[in-house]
């Protein structure tokens, strides 16, 4: 029994993932929005050392200036005459920073917790469900300024707050799955041969739930980008002198008709960065869809 165990549930990890790149690889959308993320990243990374501006370099005489390539403003300046070329890709690693960490803590907890819920059903998975039907129930606004009253608004706050309640989607999802293969044939040959619940949650269930987590995964971190930029953009995000997309938009749409390149630079890296997750995030659910990608 222990020789068909093994056969029904160990697949090379090799196989499975060369299998994933290849029809990802067929996925033309999927394959452009990660060009697109992995351009983002370079350039909010190393775009900051091409010029030579600092963060909070102020500017008297060019304040509100619009791009100028020959001055080094390539991006124009703000209203406190700062470089907004470094602060849109200080900004950017920000934004992208909360975006894919707060998704992966999520990602991480909702698995884990649906999963749980799922496998061990009756009682336990019903009084696990009721919390996130709570905690579901709780306005996040409400949340989030209920934490910026005890601590602060910084990005300890936004990780929190983020965290707190993108994990729920996660769980419901993942709870559904688990309930699934809970009743799949390999789960209840590992039952028979002894396996405990958390054998069976490490080596059977959880393994599973990848292609639907990773799926989940590329939707969620743009979701948690808009977020982030949604909370800063109400004044409640990053504080001065930090910034990210968010608090640079919410000066741009104050300034708009004054100086448009103020919104048009941070928001048009915020629109191109969702668009591309998406689209990825389209391309890796085709992929894993067993009536497509091939």
């Amino acid at each position: 029994m222990s020789v068909l165990l093994r056969s029904r549930t160990t697949v090379p990890a090799e196989g499975v993932e060369s299998g994933l790149w290849q029809r990802l690889k067929r996925q033309k959308g999927a394959m452009i929005g990660l060009r697109i993320l992995v351009l983002v990243a370079l350039i909010v990374v190393f775009g900051p050392f091409l010029s030579p501006h600092g963060l909070d370099q102020v500017f008297w005489d060019r304040i509100e200036m619009p791009p100028d390539f020959a001055a080094g403003f390539y991006f124009g300046t703000d209203d406190n005459g700062r470089d907004l070329f470094v602060r849109t890709m200080l900004g950017g690693r920000i934004s992208l920073a909360v975006g894919i960490a707060a998704a992966l803590v999520s990602l991480a907890i909702g698995t884990v917790y649906g999963a749980i819920s799922g496998l061990i059903g009756g009682r336990v998975d019903a009084l696990m469900m009721r919390l996130v039907d709570i905690l579901y129930a709780l306005p996040f606004m409400f949340f989030v300024i209920l934490l910026a009253v005890f601590f602060g608004r910084s990005l300890v706050l936004i990780f929190v707050a983020i965290g707190a309640v993108e994990w729920l989607d996660t769980a419901r999802i993942t709870r559904g799955q688990a309930i699934a293969l809970s009743k799949r044939d390999f789960v209840d040959a590992a039952r028979s041969y002894g396996a405990g619940r958390l054998t069976i949650l490490r080596r059977h269930i959880l393994p599973h739930l990848l292609g639907p987590v990773v799926v989940f995964a590329t939707l969620t971190v743009p979701r948690v980008i808009l977020l982030e930029s949604f909370l800063s953009f109400l004044g409640l995000g990053v504080q001065e002198p930090m910034t990210s997309w968010g608090a640079l938009i919410a000066d741009g749409a104050r300034l708009v008709e004054s100086a448009p390149w103020m919104l048009a630079f941070p928001g048009g890296f915020l629109v191109v960065t969702l668009l591309a997750f998406n689209a990825l995030g389209d391309g890796v659910r085709e992929a894993l869809d067993p009536r497509g990608g091939s």
